[in-house]
């Protein structure tokens, strides 16, 4: 059975997938477009939580959390100025190397030290950070839904309990296959 992390990092990659359609549906100049807001634009936004999905990759692969930053840091200026088509590619590819390293761990509740230059040491597990990735991605999602009510368009919906009933014919599907063999 898959492990509820998992999951949670499957239901992150759909709903990023949702959103990043949604966007591509508007008027081009709405993703860069400058507002009054929390973050000054929607590409800042995704391009945050792109970053920290990748420094969190990088930390649960070995990283210190102080290495992470540094690499994410000199990323954020070029990440920030992509196109939405340019940023979905950047997340696929980002996605198909943490799920893979995902997929490999024998035990996804394997404890990892995370030294934050800010907060200190915590004793954690991979498990667990891929839980702040998703709550996190979660989070700035709904900062992008807002924004966009904000310049007059709708969102779209991603919440979970619709991420399970888009997947429910496929989880029936692997059931069935289980049974026949």
């Amino acid at each position: 059975m898959l492990h509820s992390a998992l999951k949670m990092y499957d239901y992150h990659v759909w709903a990023n997938g949702v959103i990043i359609d949604r966007l591509k549906e508007l008027p081009k100049d709405i993703y860069h477009k400058e507002i009054q807001t929390g973050f000054s634009s929607v590409s800042k936004v995704l391009s945050h939580i792109y970053l920290v999905d990748r420094g969190w990759f990088e930390i649960v692969s070995g990283k210190s959390m102080k290495e992470a930053m540094a690499s994410t840091n000199q990323l954020r200026e070029q990440v920030e100025t992509k196109s939405i088509d340019e940023m979905e590619t950047i997340f696929f590819d980002l996605y198909k190397r943490f799920k893979a390293y995902l997929d490999h761990q024998e035990d996804v509740e394997k404890e990892i030290v995370v030294d934050n230059p800010y907060a200190g040491i915590l004793d954690t597990s991979i498990s667990e950070s891929v839980l702040h990735v998703v709550t996190h991605g979660s989070y700035h999602r709904g900062n992008i839904a807002t924004m966009l009510r904000q310049m007059g368009h709708t969102s779209v919906m991603q919440d979970y309990g619709l991420f399970l009933y888009s997947n429910k014919e496929t989880d029936s599907e692997k059931v069935d296959n289980l049974e026949t063999n």
